[in-house]
C-alpha cells in the first residue's frame, strides 16, 4: 500500500512521504474542522434543519476534498465557505425572503455554471476582468460581515433604532464567554497551536456546561438523518429573475475566493511553475465546482477551498494524499452530531470573529496612493456589512468604482464585463 500511495501521489518527486502527508492532513483537519459545527448552525438561522445540515456538511467537504486530492494531487481541503453561508442565511432566505430550498437552487446553478467555466478558458478572462482592488475589498468586506453577525450572535451589540446598532449586555455570559473563546483562539493560532479555533471553541463551551449556561447533548452517535435536506433544493424557483444576482453573487466570490485560496496555498507550498501558474489548475477548479454541485444537493452552501489548508503545507504536506486524509477524518466527524448540537452560539460566534479577523487581512494589499482605487475599496467593505447583502455591497462597489475611473478620465481601467455587471446592478437598484 505504501508503494502505490508513493506511486500515485509521486510523493518522492515532490519531497515528502506517507508519515508527513498523513501527519499534515490531520494538521488542515485540526485547523478548519469548526466548519462542521459554525456551518449548520449559521444555516438553521435560515430555518434549515441543524443536523441534516452537519451531515451534509461533512459529506460535501469530504468528497470534495477527496476529488481535489485524488483528480488534482494538491493538498488542498474544501469545505462549506464562511462568508457564502452567510450570504445564503442572513442575505438570501431572512433578507430577500426566499426559502432555502430556492436558495440551494441557486447554489445549484451556480456551482454547474462555475462547472463550465472551469473547463473552458473563459474562467481567466472573468478573473482578470474584476479589478485587484475590488477583489481585495470583497472578501475584506464578507469578513466585516461575518464580524457583525458574530458579535450579535454573541449578544456584544444589539439593534437600535437609535443609532442603528449598540452595545448589548456584556454583563452576561454570552458575551463574556465569547469574547473568551475568542481571545483563546487567537492567542493560540499565534503560538501556531493545530486546531486553535476548536479548541477556544470547546474550551469555552464546557466553563459554560459548568455554570449552566448551555445543554449538553452527547459526544458521538450514528450519523444525523440526511432526508431533510437531501434533493430539497428548488431549481424552478432558483431561475426566476430575481434571483440572477445571488447567482451571481455565489459564483463571483465563489470563482475569486477558490482562485486566490488555490494560488495562495500553491505560492507557499512550492508547488507553482516557473511561470507562477498553478499546473492542473483545471482540475483543481473543477474539484471545487463539483463540491458546490454536490453540496446543493446534499444541502449546504457553496463549497470552496479553505486557507486553512496552508496549515498542512507548513506541516509539510506537497499531494493530494493531505487531502485524503482530510477526507476521511471528515467522514468521521459524522459521528460526532451530539458534540456538534452541545455547542452554543456564543462559542461558534467567537470562532466567526477570528474567521472575520483573517479575511480583513487583502485590506492591506489595496493600493493606498491610488485614491480611485482605494476610495471604491472602502465602499465595498463598508455596503457589504451595512447593507447585510454581499451582493449589495458588491454592487455599490462596482458602480462605485466604474464612475469614479470614468469621471477621472481612466476609462482602460474599466473592463466591459466590469461596466456591463455595473449597469445591471444600477438596474436592479433603480427598478428591481
Amino acid at each position: 500500500m505504501k508503494a502505490i500511495l508513493e506511486r500515485y501521489f509521486d510523493l518522492a518527486q515532490r519531497g515528502t512521504d506517507v508519515r508527513t502527508e498523513v501527519m499534515a492532513g490531520v494538521t488542515t483537519f485540526l485547523t478548519m474542522a469548526y466548519i462542521a459545527f459554525v456551518n449548520p448552525q449559521i444555516l438553521s438561522d435560515a430555518g434549515m434543519p441543524f443536523d441534516a445540515v452537519f451531515v451534509a456538511t461533512c459529506i460535501a467537504a469530504a468528497l470534495s476534498t477527496l476529488l481535489m486530492g485524488l483528480y488534482a494531487n494538491y493538498p488542498i481541503a474544501l469545505a462549506p465557505g464562511m462568508g457564502l453561508n452567510a450570504f445564503f442565511a442572513y442575505g438570501v432566505v431572512l433578507g430577500m425572503g426566499h426559502t432555502w430550498q430556492v436558495a440551494l437552487g441557486a447554489v445549484f446553478i451556480s456551482g454547474v455554471l462555475f462547472l463550465i467555466l472551469s473547463v473552458v478558458p473563459v474562467r481567466r478572462w472573468i478573473i482578470e476582468a474584476i479589478p485587484q482592488g475590488q477583489k481585495l475589498a470583497i472578501a475584506a468586506g464578507i469578513g466585516l460581515f461575518l464580524g457583525i453577525i458574530a458579535l450579535r450572535n454573541a449578544g456584544i451589540i444589539q439593534g437600535s433604532e437609535a443609532t442603528l446598532v449598540t452595545v448589548g449586555d456584556l454583563t452576561t455570559p454570552g458575551p463574556i464567554l465569547a469574547l473568551l473563546g475568542f481571545c483563546v483562539i487567537v492567542a493560540l493560532a499565534s503560538r501556531q497551536v493545530p486546531g486553535a479555533a476548536i479548541i477556544g471553541m470547546l474550551g469555552v463551551t464546557v466553563i459554560g456546561l459548568l455554570f449552566g449556561v448551555s445543554e449538553w447533548r452527547g459526544v458521538a452517535s450514528l450519523p444525523p438523518d440526511p432526508t431533510p435536506t437531501l434533493f430539497a433544493l428548488d431549481i424552478g424557483g432558483a431561475l426566476q429573475a430575481g434571483m440572477i444576482a445571488v447567482i451571481l453573487t455565489f459564483l463571483i466570490v465563489d470563482l475569486f475566493d477558490t482562485a486566490g485560496t488555490l494560488l495562495g496555498v500553491a505560492h507557499q507550498a512550492n508547488l507553482l511553475d516557473e511561470q507562477g501558474q498553478l499546473p492542473r489548475i483545471q482540475n483543481a477548479l473543477i474539484a471545487d465546482s463539483a463540491g458546490t454541485v454536490g453540496g446543493a444537493l446534499l444541502g449546504t452552501s457553496p463549497v470552496t477551498s479553505y486557507i486553512e489548508s496552508a496549515a498542512g503545507t507548513i506541516a509539510g504536506g506537497r499531494t493530494g494524499l493531505t487531502a485524503v486524509v482530510v477526507a476521511i477524518l471528515f467522514l468521521a466527524c459524522l459521528f460526532f452530531a451530539p458534540l456538534a448540537g452541545s455547542i452554543p452560539p456564543y462559542a461558534t460566534a467567537a470562532a466567526i470573529l477570528y474567521v472575520a479577523c483573517l479575511m480583513a487581512r487583502p485590506l492591506v494589499d489595496v493600493d493606498w496612493h491610488d485614491v480611485t482605487e482605494s476610495a471604491a475599496a472602502i465602499v465595498t467593505v463598508i455596503a457589504i456589512p451595512l447593507t447585510f447583502s454581499i451582493a449589495d455591497g458588491i454592487g455599490l462597489g462596482f458602480l462605485t468604482y466604474v464612475v469614479i475611473k470614468l469621471i477621472a478620465g481612466r476609462w482602460g481601467d474599466c473592463s466591459p464585463m466590469l461596466i456591463a455587471v455595473a449597469l445591471l446592478f444600477a438596474v436592479k437598484f433603480a427598478w428591481l
